[in-house]
Parts: C-alpha cells; sequence; structure tokens
C-alpha cells in the first residue's frame, strides 16, 4: 500500500566560493524562498527546505502551492529520491513516477526507441516490462519511422512527445508531477490530457505542483501551501469534475 512520510524534514544545498552578499542578491533576484545562512568563510548554506512533516496515504490528491521559489519543487525531488534530506525522516512506500523534468536524461545520439529503453529504466521498470510495452508507447507518440532515428535529428516538440509518452505509460502508486508537463500540438494535448487523467485514476497518491487554479481543481482535493521552504497551511480544494480515482 502506497505512503508517503515527512517528519520534521530539512533539505539544505551548501554553495562553496559564493559570499553571502552576492549570493543573497541573486537569490532576491531570482525570487527563490529559503533561508540563507553563511557558514564557514568560503560555505553559504540554502536552507531549501525546513522542517517539513507531511503524510499521504492512498487516496490523497495534494495540490502544492506558493510562489516560484517557495519549495515545491524541492520537495518532489525529495519525495521522488532526487535530493536525500540532510534532516529528518522521509519514508515512501510504493513504485514512484516523478514527471518533474521529462528531458532529464534524454541520450541525444540514441534512437527514439533506445530513449524509451532508457526512460523505462530511469522509472524503474525491468527491460521485459520495457518491451512488453513498446509497441503501445510508440503508437501513441505519434512518431511513426523518426523512432529509428537519432533523437538529435528531433524538433523540441517532438522531443517532448516522445519523453511524455514513455513517461506517462506505466500505472504507478506515488505519482509527483511538477507543472508544465503537458505537451505538443492540440490534437497531441488532448491525447496528453487524456492520459494523465488515466495516470492520476489509477495513482495511489498524487502530488501536483502548479499555479493554475484549474489544473488543481481538476486533479487535487487538497492544496498544501509553500512559502520559503516550509509548508505554512493546508486547504480543501473545491474539485472541478475530473478523473475518477481508483479505490
Amino acid at each position: 500500500m502506497a505512503s508517503v512520510l515527512l517528519e520534521n524534514v530539512a533539505l539544505d544545498f551548501p554553495i562553496y566560493g559564493s559570499t553571502t552578499q552576492s549570493l543573497k542578491r541573486r537569490v532576491a533576484k531570482a525570487l527563490v524562498g529559503g533561508a540563507i545562512e553563511k557558514s564557514g568563510s568560503k560555505v553559504t548554506l540554502v536552507h531549501a527546505l525546513s522542517d517539513v512533516s507531511l503524510a499521504l496515504a492512498p487516496g490523497d490528491r495534494i495540490g502544492l502551492v506558493g510562489h516560484n521559489g517557495a519549495g515545491k519543487t524541492s520537495l518532489l525531488r525529495l519525495i521522488a529520491g532526487i535530493y536525500e534530506p540532510t534532516g529528518g525522516r522521509l519514508e515512501v512506500v510504493g513504485r514512484i513516477t516523478p514527471l518533474l523534468d521529462i528531458g532529464h536524461g534524454v541520450d541525444p545520439d540514441a534512437t527514439g526507441y533506445e530513449n524509451i529503453v532508457l526512460r523505462g529504466l530511469y522509472l524503474g521498470r525491468s527491460r521485459r516490462e520495457i518491451d512488453t510495452a513498446m509497441p503501445a508507447i510508440a503508437e501513441f507518440s505519434g512518431l511513426g519511422d523518426f523512432l529509428e532515428l537519432p533523437v538529435r535529428t528531433y524538433s523540441a516538440g517532438m522531443t517532448s512527445r516522445l519523453l511524455f509518452s514513455a513517461s506517462t505509460h506505466f500505472p504507478s502508486d506515488v505519482l509527483l508531477i511538477d507543472e508544465g508537463i503537458v505537451v505538443g500540438d492540440e490534437d497531441f494535448q488532448a491525447r496528453a490530457i487524456e492520459r494523465l487523467d488515466g495516470l492520476v485514476g489509477q495513482a495511489g497518491i498524487l502530488m501536483i505542483s502548479s499555479h493554475a487554479t484549474d489544473i488543481l481543481e481538476r486533479y487535487c482535493t487538497k492544496a498544501v501551501r509553500m512559502a520559503g521552504g516550509r509548508i505554512v497551511a493546508t486547504e480543501p480544494i473545491s474539485a472541478s469534475e475530473g478523473p475518477e480515482v481508483a479505490s
């Protein structure tokens, strides 16, 4: 059974060779949240997350809200296992599908088919599972014979379609989504939303970061508001008609 537990979790990034003042100016300009601390003469600590506690169970549909730099993406990456907490306790039970930066890990010199394999392995799927899913992923992408060519010959839209198709094929226990995941032209976007509806419906737990009210209302039942790397409030979301959730 899927579950996510965070108890007083912290995530710190040491920045070496930067002065506190220059870093503060850059951070302020970028509207990045979290606290900044001088540690030693040449090390600056950025506290991306501080004292974050959250418990999620099957059926939870959480929308992360807050301004840019509030800590939403850091929290998603932490749960996905991309980052390790520097303090507190984190436990995740179940198979995770992180739809965060779907362009991450693409090999431009490999073919479309080979990148589908790479994406499946990145998602923790066996080679047998990937080979079985290959025809359906290829068909959904609509890329046809281009799948036999290196991805460096693709347009940005074609690459996004390939990676979206591969990333969203497999069901998930814990589904993590960062905003801007739906890609492609109008026709493909319609199919992408339908695919995403199905993936959300099958997921045990959903956590999505978005500024779009319609997305949050479509997929989420509760908003977790973040600021400065902390959870500052939780509040219900009046969901509009969206995908059915598997019981």
